[in-house]
């Protein structure tokens, strides 16, 4: 299915990245993975995915930076973008919201729930 949408996944946790890879790929999406925030922009640049699903605390840049990297660059500005975080608080949602983000999902988070936002931000 080579039409199918491109996710990007980046986070610094490979059970996480697995997990989501995998029910991406079985709700029919193509999937890149990244394990750090500057894999994620080096991906985002190179293969210009539909959306991405970055994890808030990664090494070399987060979430939030990598977010910044997106929305300031003008040929990725309208990439959706999915954060992940254990960092739930009313104040952490808002930032990351308020920074750009399309929607913000606390974890641990059911795999189902991410499909589906991923499906509605795309329109799928």
């Amino acid at each position: 299915m080579t039409d199918a949408p491109l996710v990007l996944c980046a986070d610094d946790d490979e059970d996480i990245l697995s997990l989501v890879s995998l029910r991406l790929q079985r709700a029919g999406f193509r999937v890149a993975t990244a394990a750090d925030g500057e894999e994620a922009v080096e991906i985002a640049r190179t293969r210009r995915p539909a959306l991405a699903v970055l994890d808030v605390m990664m090494p070399k840049l987060t979430g939030y930076e990598v977010l910044a990297e997106l929305r300031g660059d003008e040929a990725l500005r309208g990439l959706k973008v999915i954060l992940l975080s254990a960092r739930v608080q009313e104040g952490d949602i808002a930032l990351g919201l308020d920074a750009g983000a399309d929607a913000y999902l606390a974890k641990p988070f059911k795999a189902q729930d991410l499909v589906s936002k991923v499906e509605e931000l795309l329109g799928t």
